[in-house]
């Protein structure tokens, strides 16, 4: 026996907050409405060198590429922040800080799907994308009224703010869409104001070439110098145009534990000499090991640069014998702003 359209929908979205997500919509399949801009986008060079998006960008216009016959999509958020963190974590973006949200995220979205087949009748297929899927999660999360899309690239959601993970279910059952929300970013520009690095072309479109999150996670070798003092105390991530949004001023606190930190945030030093097994054994289980072990620490270096402190200086000059290129180089810039 299965259950209605609407009593389905309502049956999903009670149990998603059951799982412990916070908010949770739910929208029609189809292409994706911001398919042909993220095409320009991407044409234009503003993904730098995330191959990747390229590789799959014929699959991420249309969730029925992903799971054929796909009529719904079901949009959840998890709120990670703002909390009282231990503020040794203050140079690491907020998501950041504790387990990684994937793993956190991926078994929820599945005990939804399997709830959506129970629920719904055998026939019922779905699939669950949290961000390594091919499919645009965000703007099929907007179509479904979890949140607008700020000019700052990021959903949006009243009384939500931006401090969010978003995950997708992609089902063959027929669901009653929820609608969509009107952007209310209005005349504010802050986000676009406050970049570093003037990452953002025009409202709504970022280049990642020039963006901190991108640069000090996803980017590898050396980070241009005209970048690096923009980086400031940002050793992972970059969380200021979401700071600075007016909607994130009363963005609710992470409820879930495993978001926050387990310890504290080793030492600039202690991170810019870890070898390859200390970097795998402090990072396991976390979204910082996504930087790689030379990353972080090119991060590391970079900073203590930025801060030139000569108390930097000894391990500093360990680095110099790096295994890897880009953190010796990393490490003379920053040996020259430390003792120069």
């Amino acid at each position: 026996m299965t259950l209605t359209t609407l009593a389905l929908t309502e049956s999903v979205k009670a149990h998603a907050l059951a799982l412990g997500f916070d908010r949770v919509a739910v929208g029609p399949a189809g292409p994706a409405d911001h398919a042909s801009r993220f095409e320009q986008w991407l044409d234009a060079g503003y993904a730098a060198g995330m191959d990747y998006l390229a590789r799959t960008r014929a699959d991420r216009g249309d969730p029925g590429r992903l799971l054929p016959g796909c009529r719904s999509v079901v949009a959840v958020a998890l709120a990670y922040g703002p909390r009282e963190d231990d503020p040794s974590w203050s140079p690491v973006s907020r998501y950041a800080r504790g387990g990684d949200y994937h793993e956190l995220m991926r078994g929820r979205l599945l005990a939804l799907a399997a709830h959506l087949r129970e629920a719904g009748g055998s026939s019922i297929e779905s699939r669950a994308a949290v961000d390594t899927s091919a499919v645009l999660e965000r703007d099929l999360a907007a179509r479904s009224g979890l949140g607008w899309i700020g000019k700052n690239t990021n959903l949006i959601a009243p009384g939500g703010g931006s401090y969010f993970f978003i995950g997708v279910v992609l089902t063959t059952a027929a669901l009653a869409p929820d609608e969509a929300l009107a952007d209310h970013c209005g005349t504010c520009t802050a986000c676009l104001d406050a970049c570093p690095t003037g990452a953002f072309v025009e409202p709504y479109v970022l280049d990642a070439n020039r963006c901190l999150a991108y640069l000090t996670i996803e980017h590898r070798g050396d980070i241009a110098d005209e970048w690096k003092p923009a980086m400031s105390e940002w050793l992972f991530g970059c969380d200021v145009c979401q700071e600075v949004c007016p909607w994130n001023r009363k963005a609710p606190p992470a409820r879930e534990p495993a978001l926050s930190p387990s310890a504290p945030l080793p030492s600039l030093e202690t991170l810019l000499t870890m070898d390859d097994a200390a970097f795998r054994a402090r990072f396991r289980g976390s979204a910082m090991s996504r930087a790689k072990r030379a990353g972080l620490a090119r991060n590391a270096a970079l900073l203590l640069g930025n801060r030139g402190d000569r108390a930097g200086a000894p391990a500093l000059r360990r680095a110099l014998s790096d295994p890897d290129e880009g953190v010796r180089r990393a490490a003379v810039w920053a040996l020259s702003r430390c003792e120069g």
